[in-house]
């Protein structure tokens, strides 16, 4: 979902207009009336060191609206609770943590006026084998040593379900990383990340007579070779 965007459902109980005075905060058949303190805008000035000062209106609470005869569902607040179902588009590529917002999904607006925004915080779950790193998809996979040693071809999984070949070349070492170009995340600018994918050559843990057999005929015809033999002479000139 993360790889391509999804539209999910999102089950909310939020505020509401309330529904007897519908988010007028008066009393049925009645109506608010203009503030007389700060005519309807909600604000008042106060001089103070020769500056003015605008600040909320003490009469209203800064709404402009006056209610003589308050809602007795509401209490003059104009709201109610409801439940309600919003789809949230989660865009392609979406990181875990981003904050996705709404826009006039929130909340609704005190005595009738609009309705505020919803924040969703996104949150990605960690995959099975996948990792990511930046728009590019990261992948572990497992070869056998004659695989390594001879050359193959591997095939593997991508996070959009279906798989790829990977030509495995003769004498490829552990840690290797192969890049499987547009496998990966889809960026803002519409183009797919790659699929990397680092080999792993495992080291066999039961083997049957015949393998150990065969596998020790082997090191007996490379026993002259010594894959450290510098070691020790690099190191003496690191220390040098």
């Amino acid at each position: 979902d993360a790889l391509d965007g999804v539209t999910v459902p999102l089950r909310l109980s939020s505020d509401a207009p309330c529904s007897v005075c519908n988010g007028t905060g008066a009393k049925a058949g009645t109506v608010p009336r203009v503030c007389p303190t700060c005519d309807g805008t909600g604000q008042t000035s106060r001089n103070a060191g020769g500056f003015a000062f605008a600040e909320p209106c003490p009469s209203c609470r800064g709404r402009g609206l006056f209610v003589d005869d308050p809602c007795t569902s509401c209490r003059g607040s104009g709201r109610g609770v409801s439940s309600r179902t919003v789809h949230a588009r989660i865009p392609a590529g979406v990181k875990d943590g981003s904050r996705i917002r709404l826009k006039g999904k929130g909340g609704p607006g005190e005595r009738g006026g609009p309705a505020g925004d919803l924040f969703v915080v996104v949150h990605v779950d960690d995959h099975a084998i996948f990792g990511r790193k930046g728009n590019n998809v990261t992948l572990t996979a497992p070869i056998t040593f004659s695989e390594a040693a001879l050359g193959s071809q591997i095939t593997v999984p991508t996070p959009r379900g279906n798989s790829v070949t990977l030509k495995i070349p003769a004498g490829t070492s552990t840690g290797r990383v192969f890049r499987v170009r547009g496998k990966g995340v889809r960026g803002k600018d519409g183009k797919n990340g790659d699929l990397l994918v680092t080999v792993n050559v495992a080291v066999p843990q039961n083997m049957t007579d015949e393998q150990r057999d065969a596998l020790q005929t082997y090191a007996d015809l490379v026993a002259g070779e010594d894959p450290r033999k510098d070691l020790s002479a690099l190191a003496g000139n690191s220390n040098g």
